[in-house]
């Protein structure tokens, strides 16, 4: 339709239209002159300006914004961009509003202060605010008197025929301007306008309404089917359900952007320049500072302990280098916070089906003795009463010892989650694990409980006393196993009696079973899983454990997102699933998320830490540095991950921006240029396509196949080669069972259509089978990978390999809590396991030394992994570092030689960039000085024992074939508060930390004697020692307490080795008797006749 330039039609969420006489600025002349572009608020075409470029609202990030949206949000709205939240500059030819910057570049007084003609701007831009078509750039310039506001003006809308008109020209009432209406553009017309009478115009309607001037008024159906999907999609729901996973809603351009449901569900937190930028700059000076310290030490050896000496420079290098693979990659910290009410704005609707995506938590135990039933029982309990819809919950737990006893627990645990569950939603109680929640004390009158919750919580907590009584009387009849092994209640003998010889074993106890909970309501569901095992294969240990439950619960639930925790780690904060999917199902960054890593925190350890169990340096300082990078490294529980990508996918690519040209050079430049660049194009895609024929194991982004050409090659519906060949290579990789290879092309998960439980139930029995991953990428590309007791840094490792990056959440209640081995004597066995994983990993083929080049891997995200497995090899030169004070004290030398003045300024820069450093990772990180020295204390305990002992267990492994096996940590018990902190447990562990210890304190003491011996002039070099000496002594003090058990006891072990040692030192005294001269005894004749 050609308007001529004469007409702009009005919004259709209301009743009016204008005709405009627009002069030679401000007309649209035709269509050609719409961008294109489409306003991101209010769906119409964004203007050609008079410069003929689209009209740009932001300068900062280009939104899409039309110019009365623009002239709305300056004048009505917050006056910043939607996207970025910078305030919009004015644009000539816009009215100047509060907060705005004074201007020089151009004059525009006349529009700056909303005057044209002496007529008020927002009475001109009102008119045109509401179109929702073509509008005309710069119409604020036209040439508009104030007869285009008296009732001559030929209005348009729906309403009553005129008897005045004839028949065959009926014209359409107008009613005035209706000021009192919903608009998206405000009028700002007075009431007296309203009161105008408009009398009716004659027009003939078999011609077009642009044939008067007019715009259609088709946009009445429109406006209201708009008006219905907006408030569809609008609906604030409750936290009572969740929303789900429906990425169409993103861009439809309905749904306005300054709206809560479209803006992002998470946003990083970075650290304020105040804080970080010192930090980086002491970085820098500590850097400086090293190479003159290495420059003074080398060139400065001392001559008479020469071997003393170059032990200490050896060792002092390899901890600048340890230091600096610790140190950058802390270089860009961050913090995330989440939003959980976007979240349900998004994926809630009222009166619909939740669309929150579902989640399989999968919970791992091996030996019930070693990791008690009832701690077991409360993780299981917390997940099921979990704040998500239960249709979305599926609790998965493995029972890799083939204890009986736990599979009775869960029976029970499963039997008292019918009141449980109930309990939890209905007062939304924190924590949701029962062991926890009523170790609470809770005090009724200040928190001014009603009166039913006080009841029912008494009774809920008699019920769950009973349940413990329960567990703890199966716990008791399994200590002593019958001769002819265990039987179930039916007579059968149980399947897992001989340990290492037992099928596989699926027990559904919650779920589409018809077990509701005694208010009627469905239960998530809760599956037990023995995988199969045989003589002669190799399970892999925990790996293999989880890579069976993936397989079980992608036959079963196959939900895109799966939680991995610990059996002794329990929900603390009912909502992490929600905040986990704050990230993951985020539309624009969710994609290329492999897992949400959340901090672990732990009950029950002393108040002081004295072994450093909660790891906050860790956990407060490196993992949110690693954040800012490519995330944080897989720690091995509290963790969400997408299922796509433990199946080995890589990660989506990154969307290239489309190229710019300039269209100020001449063409045939660009003739020659591109004639060059496709040249350029032909050789490098020759180079692709033969780099790509010699690569193998790569896998495609996509899941390239449809699921429809994969059946059909499974099914055997075409007999030809080709059809086979997709069936073939998933085979390969994912093993032989359709159904498994089925469910990995679901993206967003989901079971087939059809298939029935027993069938299902069929399938999951084969894929946990012994022999399933035999010949397949298990283990190697796909799902945990072995090869290492850690396997959690390894399978990180390789997703972040793929191009994936991960997520750090630090919810302000702690997700997940645990237990931790407070005990001296375990906690130096669980850091034995990790530092032998770690080994593992070094002397392999994915160590990250020499693994993963030229992938999505970032340089300081290498540094971190490469840190993460050299670090036992630090235990050699600290062992050898803390053993030279006491050298120097008996031997009279150091490894300095006599300090000058410009070393003691050296040495004293060197203590202070180190103690700044450590000041601002403190002020930054939010750690408490106190865990900052715990954390150092513990780094030289288990440096010198459990890395030390790691570290030729690995070389063992490695070079002689001599595998080591770990011993589970033991979990804490209810024995009291802190009883196991005081249990003495001998380890050969034990033995370094405790004769280093010994040795610095003879030698402390040997040192000091000698000064007394010899005068005055002797303290002076002494000192130096002394500090060295003191130093080592103050960073085992933690292990001293612990050897030394409780204050009224000493273990007789210690007694006898302290004799020991005591005797051997005693002997070396004698050796080196400080009281005598350095020259010798000096024998004088005594003047007595001995004849």
């Amino acid at each position: 339709m050609d308007t001529k330039g004469r007409l702009v039609a009005g919004s259709h969420n209301r009743n009016e239209f204008v005709l405009i006489n627009a002069d030679e600025v401000g007309r649209v002349t035709s269509v050609k002159e719409l961008s294109g572009q489409i306003c991101q608020i209010c769906g119409d075409e964004i203007e050609i300006t008079v410069d003929g470029e689209p009209f740009v609202a932001c300068n900062e990030c280009a939104f899409p914004i039309c110019r009365p949206c623009y002239e709305y949000e300056r004048r009505e709205g917050n006056q910043s961009c939607p996207q970025c939240k910078t305030r919009f500059k004015r644009i000539k030819g816009s009215p100047r509003v509060d907060g705005d910057e004074d201007e020089e570049g151009f004059d525009d007084l006349d529009h700056e202060f909303d005057l044209a003609n002496g007529v008020p701007e927002s009475v001109l831009s009102s008119h045109h605010n509401m179109g929702r078509g073509p509008y005309s750039a710069g119409f604020a310039g036209s040439e508009v008197d104030g007869a285009t506001l008296k009732p001559e003006i030929p209005l348009l809308t729906y309403g009553q025929e005129d008897d005045g008109i004839s028949a065959d020209k009926h014209a359409l009432i107008v009613p005035p301007f209706m000021n009192r209406a919903k608009r998206v553009h405000p009028m700002p017309f007075s009431d007296t306008a309203s009161t105008v009478s408009l009398p009716p115009r004659p027009m003939d309607p078999k011609k077009d309404l642009a044939v008067y001037g007019y715009g259609t008024v088709a946009w009445k159906d429109r406006m209201e089917e708009w008006r219905r999907r907006q408030n569809d999609k609008l609906q604030m729901v409750k936290h009572q359900g969740d929303g789900g996973h429906n990425d169409g809603d993103v861009d439809d351009p309905d749904i306005p952007k300054m709206d809560e449901g479209r803006q992002p569900l998470s946003r990083k937190l970075p650290i304020p320049s105040s804080k970080i930028n010192p930090y980086r700059m002491v970085i820098l000076i500590r850097m400086v500072i090293l190479g003159l310290f290495f420059h003074y030490r080398i060139l400065h050896p001392v001559n008479d302990a020469y071997a003393l000496w170059l032990i200490s420079v050896i060792c002092e290098i390899w901890f600048a280098v340890s230091w600096i693979f610790d140190q950058f990659p802390k270089w860009f910290p961050i913090e995330r916070e989440t939003y959980l009410d976007r979240l349900s704005l998004r994926y809630e609707k009222e009166g619909k089906p939740s669309e929150l995506a579902p989640v399989d938590v999968f919970v791992s135990t091996v030996d019930p003795m070693k990791e008690p039933p009832l701690i077991t029982a409360n993780t299981v309990l917390s997940i099921l009463a979990v704040d998500y819809p239960v249709d979305k919950v599926a609790c998965y737990v493995s029972d890799d010892g083939a204890a009986m006893l736990t599979f009775e627990a869960l029976s029970e645990t499963s039997e008292f989650a019918r009141k449980w569950v109930p309990f939890c939603k209905k007062f939304n109680i924190e924590p949701r694990a029962p062991e926890w929640y009523f170790a609470e004390k809770v005090d009724y009158l200040k928190d001014k409980v009603h009166p039913s919750f006080v009841r029912e919580r008494r009774a809920m907590k008699r019920e769950y006393e009973d349940f413990k009584v329960r567990i703890n009387g199966l716990v008791t009849m399994a200590q002593k196993v019958p001769e002819e092994g265990w039987t179930m209640q039916d007579g059968t003998p149980w399947p897992g009696n001989d340990v290492r010889d037992h099928p596989g074993m699926i027990q559904v106890f919650l779920g589409n079973n018809g077990v509701h909970d005694i208010e009627g309501n469905e239960l998530p569901r809760l599956v037990y899983v023995s995988r199969e095992k045989r003589p002669g294969f190799d399970h892999h240990k925990k790996a293999g454990a989880m890579n069976a439950l993936i397989r079980v619960s992608a036959v079963i639930s196959n939900a895109p997102y799966m939680l991995n925790v610990d059996c002794d780690h329990y929900i603390n904060n009912s909502k992490a699933l929600r905040e986990s999917m704050c990230f993951l199902m985020d539309p624009t960054s969710g994609k290329k998320i492999c897992y949400v890593q959340f901090p672990q925190r732990f009950d029950g350890i002393d108040r002081h830490d004295r072994y450093s169990n909660r790891n906050i340096v860790f956990f407060d300082i490196n993992m949110k540095g690693l954040d800012g990078i490519q995330g944080p490294i897989y720690v091995g529980t509290g963790c969400v991950f997408r299922r796509q990508a433990l199946y080995g996918y890589d990660a989506p690519p990154k969307k290239k921006a489309p190229g710019k040209t300039c269209n100020c050079l001449p063409k045939w430049l660009f003739c020659c240029c591109s004639s060059r660049k496709k040249k350029a194009k032909g050789k490098s895609k020759d180079k692709k396509e033969k780099s790509t024929r010699g690569k193998k194991n790569k896998d495609p982004p996509k899941q390239v196949h449809a699921l429809e050409n994969i059946e059909e090659g499974i099914e055997g519906i075409d007999s030809e080669k080709s059809s086979l060949m997709p069936q073939i290579k998933f085979e390969k990789k994912f093993g032989q069972s359709p159904v498994f290879i089925a469910s990995t092309l679901l993206e967003d998960g989901g079971v087939p259509p059809g298939a029935t439980s027993a069938s299902l139930l069929k399938e999951a029995i084969h894929v946990i089978s012994c022999g399933y991953e035999d010949k397949t990428e298990w283990g190697k590309e796909v799902g945990w990978i072995y090869g290492s007791v850690t396997e959690d840094i390894l399978t990180g490792f390789k997703m972040h390999c793929h191009g994936w990056r991960s997520v750090y959440c630090i919810p302000k209640r702690p997700a997940f809590k645990g237990s931790a081995p407070i005990n001296l004597s375990d906690r130096l066995h669980q850091v034995l396991r990790w530092a032998l994983g770690s080994v593992e990993i070094l002397f392999s083929k994915h160590c990250p030394i020499w693994y993963g080049y030229g992938c999505g891997l970032k340089p300081l995200e290498r540094f971190s992994y490469i840190n993460s497995v050299v670090y036992p090899l630090t235990s050699v030169p600290l062992l050898a570092y803390c053993t030279l004070p006491a050298i120097c004290l008996l031997t009279g030398k150091f490894i300095v030689p006599e300090i000058s003045n410009y070393a003691s300024i050296l040495f004293m820069l060197m203590f202070l960039s180190i103690a700044v450093t450590s000041i601002l990772e403190i002020q930054w990180g939010g750690v408490g000085i106190d865990d900052l020295w715990r954390n150092e204390q513990f780094w030289v305990i288990g440096g010198v024992s459990s890395h030390l002992f790691a570290l030729f267990q690995g070389l063992l492994k490695v070079l002689a074939g001599v595998n080591t096996n770990f011993t589970v940590t033991s979990k804490a018990g209810d024995d009291g508060d802190f009883s196991e902190l005081y249990l003495f447990k001998w380890t050969t562990l034990l033995l370094p930390p405790l004769t280093l210890l010994i040795i610095n304190i003879i030698g402390v003491i040997v040192g000091i004697s000698d000064a007394i011996s010899n005068g005055y002039e002797s303290w002076g070099p002494l000192f130096g020692r002394l500090f060295f000496a003191i130093w080592v002594i103050l960073h085992l003090y933690p292990f001293l307490k612990g050897m030394m058990g409780k204050q009224n006891s000493v273990p007789t072990i210690l007694i006898v080795w302290s004799i020991l040692l005591a005797s051997i030192f005693s002997l070396l005294w004698v050796r080196i008797n400080p009281f005598l001269e350095r020259g010798g005894i000096v024998l004088e004749v005594c003047g007595l006749d001995c004849d």
